[in-house]
This record gives C-alpha cells, structure tokens and sequence, in this order.
C-alpha cells in the first residue's frame, strides 16, 4: 500500500494498517470519500477525523478495500470505532490462541469466538472472520444495533455461516442469557463502555473534538457518536468489567479465556483483586499502542 504519511508504529505486526492509508486506493472503492480528503497542516494527505462522515466514508473504504467486505453501512446514530486499533485486539487474541496450538495460530470456524456488546458495526467479527476464517456470536442489548448488524451479515455472503447474533434481554447481565448450557467457545471478546453517565461522555467528546479542530462545544453536538449501551454504563468502566468478572465464574468450564479492553490503567489494580478473589488460574495483561493512544487487554482463564 502507498504510504501517505510515515509509517504507523506500534501496530501488530500483522496489522494491515500499519502504513498510513493510501487515500488514492481507497476512494477507488468508496469514491464519496474523495470529497473529505484533505492535506494536513505538514502536508500529507488525510481526513477530518472530527468530521463523522468522513470518519464512516473512511472505515467502509477500509473495509472494503483491506477486508473485501461488499456491503458496510451504520446507523447515524451507532458508533463508527476506528478500525487499525480494533484489528489489533483480534491479533493478540491470536497470538493467545497460538500458545495453547504449538505456537501455531488456530484457524477456521472450528474457533468460536463471543463478542460481547457487539454493536450494529460488527467490527470484530469482520476482522476476525476475514483474517483467520473464525466463527463469532455477537451479543447486545441493542435489537436496532442487532438489525443493521444482521443486514450488513446478510449482504456479504461470506460473513453468513460465520456471524450470529444473539440479543442480551436484560441489561444487567453480560454473559447470562447468552451463553447456553452445552456450547463452549475458545474467547470472549468485550470492548465495554466507558463513561459512567451521558454527561461525562458528552464531556469527553467535546474535548476531543475541540482538541482536533478547535471547535466549541455547540458546535461539535452533531459529532457526538455511538448509543447509550455504546458508551455508558452506570458505574462506568470499572463497574461492567466488575459484573463480567463475576459472571465469568459461572461458565468457567466453557471458556478457555475471557477478555476486556481496559482503557484505564488505574482500573488493572481493583480488578486484578477481584480476579484473584473469583478464582482464577491465570491472568495476563496485554499493552497495546496506536500512535500516542495506549490501551489493553485483560485477560483470564480459570
């Protein structure tokens, strides 16, 4: 792929996106993309990442082109999550899966893997479908997210045998009411809400927005992306990853690992305790980067 900036760094290795885009290829695939490319103030080409359209032109040109999705749409209101950060939680995932294989990655639909908190994008299952032929099951509260993820599965035929959905009735609960008596699956994966509330989400927003463009809060409302299940939780971050760990024990002999992206390192310490309180055998703690942006990820097995 054409370079049109530096290199990324810090990306998996196997991440396709470790080279910035090459606007050029991509428009060839979404050509409405051509009309928000820009040149930043160093004078690489790029978009208006505080400008939501731009920012979904861009991920379906991504998907399109890199994962030959042939149908990705969202709903206005449903989160557009940027994809290079997303691929790589499905490459460590990988590398997980290979230490029990001979340090050979598990490939096929014979690797069940849980999405928690899917959402309408189905970002997860797309990627990991296209890179390692998984099979998903993808969870939420959300029927709507459900349906757009439903139509997104069923105009590509290659993501119908290796995509289900299955909707969480009651909010509460995470891994009950989805996962049966009798079925087992490799990993869970869940990218779980942050904020506690609307208003610091809200808040959030608005910081990030005017941090990229310098625009004011009013006018960045309509930048504001992704639905109440998306990005809040009462109790925030801590208190869902709290709840799925508590969950966990109760399907201990029918997950080899469970996952969670932790976006704030002051939350490893508290459920670090509460894992070690639950049981578990073994915990580890995967560093990831994309650029300046460090998360990671948590995982348990029992």
């Amino acid at each position: 792929m054409k370079k049109t900036e530096e290199s990324k760094k810090k990306l998996h290795p196997r991440n396709k996106h470790n080279t910035l885009y090459d606007f050029d290829e991509l428009k060839i695939y979404v050509p409405d993309l051509s009309f928000y490319i820009i040149k930043n103030p160093s004078g690489y080409t790029t978009i208006d990442f505080s400008d939501p359209k731009a920012v979904r032109l861009l991920n379906k040109a991504l998907l399109m082109s890199v994962y030959k999705l042939t149908y990705w749409e969202l709903p206005k209101d449903n989160l557009c999550p940027p994809i290079p950060g997303r691929a790589d939680y499905i490459h460590y995932i990988a590398d997980l899966l290979a230490e029990s294989n001979h340090n050979s990655i598990p490939t096929g639909s014979n690797v069940r893997i849980l999405d928690i908190g899917v959402g309408a994008n189905i970002i997860y299952p797309l990627i990991g479908v296209s890179e390692y032929g998984w099979q998903f099951v993808g969870s939420d509260v959300n029927p709507v997210s459900l349906e757009a993820a439903s139509y997104i599965i069923n105009n590509n035929p290659n993501l119908i045998s290796n995509i289900s959905l299955r909707l969480q009735p009651n909010k509460k609960n995470i891994l009950k009411n989805i996962i049966s008596d009798t079925e087992k699956f490799h990993v869970v994966l869940c990218n779980p809400p942050f904020f506690k509330s609307k208003e610091e989400a809200y808040k959030q927003t608005f910081r990030k927005l005017k941090n990229l463009q310098g625009k004011k809060p009013e006018q960045t409302l309509h930048n504001f992306g992704g639905l109440s299940n998306e990005l809040w939780y009462e109790g925030g971050e801590l208190e869902f990853i709290s709840n799925y760990i508590k969950e966990s024990k109760e399907y201990k002999n029918q997950v080899n690992w469970f996952t969670s992206l932790i976006a704030n390192k002051d939350h490893l310490h508290p459920l670090k305790r509460l894992l070690k309180k639950v049981g578990v055998a073994e915990v580890r703690v995967i560093d990831m980067q994309q650029g300046n942006k460090i998360s990671r990820i948590l995982a348990w097995k029992y």
